[in-house]
């Protein structure tokens, strides 16, 4: 039987009603380069356990689907050349004893499966250009109950139809403290969003009543990246453009065009998205506590 290999400081937090947010480790192994992806993961947890909210980081090692890895765990992924890994690819790499980084979607999917109301992570999988492709994410958010913070989309994505599809697909995003849908690390997009929230409490009754009613899906708290850390969009995209262009001549293609390109560009950028990255990642984090823990609240109030 395939069970999930709950960490104990988690099981307490969920078993005790406490605060929980849900970290995923894709952003560990193939969001950010060596060291920074440890330190990151790290500072992350540290930030959670700051804010009195429960860290639970979400992988699998060696076929054994784990929430709130350990350090030691996270190293041991890293050294096993994990794959990345949506919902689909989970029973994949259950079956076959493999190492893997959940993505949004896988992540959400297990978050789910543990009882864990909130998820922080940096930026959703949306649809690309050019030939069809469209990021698990927005599946797995169109049926999975769960708050979802993040700072929107990457802008080498089609953010247009990224936009148009989470509305077909009736997923809910709420703009925290903005009218525009984020683009990580740029800032704002030019694309509106029907609906605005300023505090956390607002997005912890506004989940607990989709729940309430029975309305699945995910509630995405699109949460720009602090203005003073954002990249001119024009800066950014002659960098994007340098990589897809690398991309097609090397024949990259699939789920490996988005490490590729956030790779390349932050070496293009003297690594100034590399620093932006971490903020935003820093910034969904502190948000998402200060939900979970609104959620906590409503919850002991009945």
């Amino acid at each position: 039987m395939v069970e999930l290999r709950i960490a104990k400081k988690v099981k307490e937090a969920l078993e005790n009603g406490q605060p929980v947010v849900a970290l995923e480790s894709t952003v560990i192994a193939h969001g950010l380069p060596y060291p920074h992806n440890v330190e990151t993961a790290k500072l992350l947890e540290d930030i959670c356990a700051e804010n009195g909210v429960v860290p639970a980081t979400i992988g699998v090692l060696k076929g054994e689907i784990i929430v709130g890895m350990t350090q030691e765990e996270i190293n041991e992924m890293l050294n096993d050349e994990p794959l990345k890994i949506g919902t689909r690819e989970i029973p994949y790499v259950v079956a076959m004893k493999k190492s893997a980084a959940t993505t949004v979607s896988a992540t959400m999917r297990i978050a789910k499966m543990a009882g864990i109301d909130v998820f922080a992570t940096g930026g959703i999988g949306g649809v690309h250009v050019g030939d069809w492709d469209v990021s698990q994410d927005i599946t797995e958010m169109a049926k999975t109950d769960l708050v979802v913070v993040s700072a929107g989309c990457k802008s080498i994505l089609d953010v247009k139809k990224t936009v148009e599809f989470m509305e077909t697909f009736q997923i809910l995003v709420l703009g925290y403290r903005t009218d525009k849908f984020p683009i990580f690390y740029e800032g704002l997009s030019s694309f509106a969003l029907e609906h605005v929230v300023q505090q956390p409490d607002e997005v912890a009754k506004i989940y607990l009543t989709k729940k309430e009613l029975g309305i699945e899906g995910a509630v995405l708290v699109a949460n720009p990246i602090p203005q003073e850390y954002a990249i001119e969009e024009s800066e950014v995209q002659k960098y994007i453009e340098q990589a897809l262009k690398e991309c097609e001549e090397k024949g990259i293609t699939g789920k490996q065009v988005t490490p590729y390109i956030l790779s390349r560009v932050a070496e293009l950028s003297n690594y100034k998205t590399l620093r932006a990255n971490i903020e935003l990642l820093k910034n969904n984090v502190r948000l998402a506590c200060q939900i979970a823990k609104e959620i906590v609240n409503l919850k002991v109030q009945g």
